[in-house]
């Protein structure tokens, strides 16, 4: 920080368990993501090549290290995991991780349709290797699913090994957690609370007015996905109350 206010809440410090930010990096060149990490490293957690954008990036694996020598955890999108299941090339993904060496690995099924008993057996195998997080939720706007089924898979793939689980939104912020409009599904959300602990659920909320519905349901310390790199410091003023939308929300705490 560049100056001194007082009744700023307490921010959790890095490397943090809660709090986090997780930041989807579309195709960034290196250049770019050795300016993005200049400005908003000490503000971001986990760094997402979103989708199967890794397969298109050049010189990926220099832009990696970028990240991992800014501190930052770095992982291939969901679908990309997807992509391979779907060909039968599980061993292939495990030999592209230690490839590239990155240090997280997201298990999901949002576009596929995969048992979930295999999905926790993936979630295991690869969290053996590396940190896992695994994704909830589907990326079809037309499939709802219920409150205690998200439950019931975020319990199960928690005991199978993942590190913290993640609510479903894509980049767009209008599915899963989210109905098309962007709005909220708060009872969904409130339902998954009453079992799941918040600090083992990453929100994804691209969206400015989902990153202030968690903030104020849950603190300063939620951990929120799928941040456009662009969005990292007016993040971190909402998380602090130092934006009109929680300008109120903290003073005194």
């Amino acid at each position: 920080m560049n100056f001194t206010l007082n009744n700023l809440p307490q921010r959790s410090v890095k490397p943090r368990h809660t709090g986090l930010t997780m930041v989807m990096d579309k195709g960034l060149s290196v250049r770019e993501a050795e300016d993005f990490v200049s400005v908003a490293a000490a503000y971001t957690d986990i760094i997402k090549l979103g989708w199967s954008t890794a397969m298109f990036t050049p010189n990926l694996k220099e832009k990696i290290a970028v990240y991992k020598n800014a501190g930052l955890g770095v992982y291939f999108g969901g679908t990309l995991f997807e992509a391979f299941v779907i060909r039968n090339q599980v061993p292939d993904y495990l030999d592209l991780i230690e490839k590239f060496e990155v240090t997280h690995a997201e298990v999901s099924d949002g576009s596929i349709e995969l048992e979930h008993e295999r999905k926790c057996e993936y979630i295991n195998q690869l969290s053996q290797k590396v940190t896992v997080l695994s994704e909830v939720g589907s990326k079809d706007a037309e499939k709802i699913i219920p409150p205690y089924k998200w439950i019931a898979l975020m319990k199960k793939e928690l005991a199978a090994g993942a590190w913290k689980v993640i609510g479903e939104a894509r980049e767009g912020g209008n599915v899963g957690l989210f109905r098309s409009s962007g709005e909220v599904r708060e009872g969904l959300v409130e339902e998954i609370l009453t079992t799941i602990p918040f600090e083992d659920i990453i929100w994804e909320a691209p969206q400015k007015s989902q990153q202030v519905f968690f903030i104020k349901l849950l603190g300063t310390n939620v951990n929120l996905g799928n941040i456009s790199p662009s969005e990292v410091i007016p993040l971190e003023t909402i998380r602090y109350g130092l934006r009109g939308d929680t300008f109120f929300d903290f003073m005194g705490k």
